[in-house]
């Protein structure tokens, strides 16, 4: 009767204790987004204004058909584009250099790593079906 009562115990608490975990993953997931074209840090937070305005919580995904009708390099003279593409890429282990917007030696390494990972032809070039795959616009 004892050992059922403690099984039971210790079963509450181990679900209890995994529902604790669970939440604690959570993360706080006001500052996240997985649209790479919204401003990040390094750590991949939101920037944050001092003020907080009801629409800096809006989706932001209207200004991505802002890109869509560009060609690879006028994209790559944008320094947001830019920032993003590097964002995306170092999310996915593909660039290790700093999120700063000027296309590099290291984007381009980057971009071929992508490519070459989604076995496309490796150039280093940005390309659409690259831009697919890392779901960028």
């Amino acid at each position: 009767m004892i050992t059922n009562r403690l099984g039971r115990a210790a079963a509450l608490f181990l679900f209890a204790l995994s529902a604790i975990c669970v939440r604690a993953s959570d993360d706080d997931p006001l500052f996240h987004s997985s649209n790479p074209l919204t401003p990040h840090d390094e750590w991949g937070r939101l920037h944050q204004m001092p003020n907080v305005d009801e629409t800096d919580y809006f989706p932001r995904s209207g200004s991505r058909w802002y890109y869509y009708f560009k060609s690879g390099h006028e994209l790559l003279r944008d320094p947001a584009y830019v920032a993003s593409l590097q964002f995306v890429l170092r999310s996915r282990g593909y660039y290790c250099g700093p999120i700063d917007g000027v296309m590099s030696d290291l984007v381009s390494d980057g971009i071929a790593r992508a490519q070459r990972n989604h076995s496309q032809r490796v150039d280093g070039h940005l390309t659409v079906p690259i831009r697919r795959a890392l779901h960028l616009p």
